[in-house]
């Protein structure tokens, strides 16, 4: 695949271009200079020869929290990995200091570079451009990633480098078996700020790839990074630190918890990052809330195990862990764990070892004849309370388990109860029945979902 860099100082725009390029509001746009901190990566919309851009931290300013270093290796990073580099600068602002010494250093890249004149926002701003043409890269291309001008000349300009660089690669490709990984999971890595998510995405990675700080609230973004494991393309969704939004100090703060929130919605599984050493907190129950109100698949990954009773065996710091996860985790009781050091690297190939048995086990689904043995067993068993308000008994007519696996790689069963009065349904007695159903059905990591329906509709209201 051919990659686009976009780099530029802080607050010039790249976000927004990269936004507009690949049609979705994906990286967070924000006055605030500094929000972008990680390489963010999503193919390109406008463009017919099918090309990645990566959009980077801004480069040369310094920044108020200590990450300039880390995000100018980011974009190092980028620019070393990329056939084509979009350098971004601020028309209205006029040519800087900053801009001079990168333009210095991006001189010695290999690869063509097209300069970008952002906030173009009419043509009366193109007069004085000539300025810009001073650091070597012509005149460069006038555009408004907000109101989209320019673009068209933009993604000609591009499609003229891109296209040979794509010929000359499928001639080289066009007689080696070309190895296709097949599409795999969606995993959300979620927690609390400085649970380590990202020091775990980069031990997967064997990479670093995101930026790891002891400062809180670091990634800021949802950073979508694939990863190939066992044949198949995984995508590693590594989220924004969620924390109480009364604790929130900024509207970017606000806005990367809400891209967090989603990214659980679209998962196919989500690992919640608990920092094992300072145990659990009334974030990580909120965040495992979440989790379960979105009836999503979830493995519980408990970080920073090297400090955890490192002096007691094995055995009783793994009993110890447990405890601790289903006392105060105890609506996550269908969540496995994994207990890993991500720093330290320690037993990370736990994690993808037990993804596997998840997803394996999620296949097997229960047939309907079995799931209604099994509930009227539970019935006659431990029959129902009669309901104090609507002096009745709740009684089950019907069961069946459907599966809608179209958009998971991970099926979540919703097992549908017809019953005489779904309002007789009470909370105790469908925990029972899940709790029944896990007894012979189990399947690590898969939340039962309960739809009680009434035989008379008109109940229901």
């Amino acid at each position: 695949m051919i990659n686009i860099a976009i780099v530029g100082r802080p607050n010039v725009g790249k976000s927004a271009i990269f936004n507009r390029l690949a049609n979705r509001r994906i990286a967070i746009v924000h006055d605030q200079p500094g929000v972008t901190r990680d390489r963010i990566a999503a193919p390109c919309a406008m463009t017919e020869t099918p090309c990645t851009i990566v959009d980077t931290g801004g480069i040369g300013a310094k920044l108020d929290d200590g990450f300039l270093d880390q995000v100018t290796f980011e974009a190092d990073i980028a620019m070393q990995t990329a056939d084509l580099i979009l350098f971004v600068v601020d028309c209205r602002e006029g040519l800087s200091h900053i801009e001079t010494e990168l333009a210095h250093k991006l001189r010695k890249a290999k690869h063509p570079i097209i300069l970008l004149l952002n906030k173009a926002d009419h043509v009366e701003l193109e007069i004085q451009l000539g300025e810009f043409s001073r650091m070597g890269f012509g005149a460069g291309i006038p555009v408004s990633a907000e109101h989209g001008r320019g673009f068209n000349d933009l993604v000609d300009q591009i499609e003229d480098i891109i296209q040979p660089i794509a010929a000359e690669r499928a001639e080289k490709t066009a007689d080696a078996e070309e190895h296709v990984a097949k599409t795999g999971l969606k995993i959300a890595i979620v927690g609390k700020p400085n649970a380590g998510k990202s020091s775990l995405v980069n031990a997967i990675l064997k990479d670093e790839r995101t930026i790891v700080s002891e400062i809180a609230g670091t990634t800021r973004d949802a950073v979508d990074i694939p990863y190939e494991y066992a044949d198949e393309l995984h995508t590693l969704i590594d989220t924004a630190g969620l924390r109480q939004r009364s604790k929130m100090d900024t509207s970017v703060e606000v806005f990367s918890a809400m891209r967090a929130e989603r990214s659980i919605r679209r998962s196919d599984i989500c690992l919640l990052v608990i920092d094992l050493d300072a145990g659990i907190s009334a974030m990580d129950r909120k965040i495992a809330q979440v989790i379960q109100k979105e009836h999503k698949p979830c493995l519980i990954i408990l970080n920073k195990w090297d400090l955890f009773h490192p002096g007691m065996p094995r055995a009783e710091r793994l009993e110890k862990a447990e405890h601790l996860i289903r006392t105060d985790l105890f609506f996550l009781s269908y969540a496995p764990f994994a207990a890993v050091s991500a720093k330290e690297g320690q037993h990370i190939s736990q994690v993808f070892a037990q993804l596997t048995k998840i997803r394996a086990a999620a296949q097997e689904t229960i047939t309907t004849g079995a799931l209604n043995r099994l509930l009227q067993d539970a019935f006659e068993l431990k029959p129902p309370n009669i309901h104090k308000k609507f002096r009745k008994r709740i009684k089950l007519l019907y069961a069946t388990a459907v599966v809608n696996d179209r958009y998971t790689a991970i099926p979540v069963p919703s097992y549908i109860l017809f019953v005489n009065d779904k309002r007789l349904m009470q909370e105790n007695y469908e925990q029972y029945l899940s709790n029944r159903i896990r007894e012979k059905f189990y399947s690590p990591a898969i939340p039962i979902v309960f739809s009680v329906r009434s035989r008379n509709r008109s109940k229901s209201k």
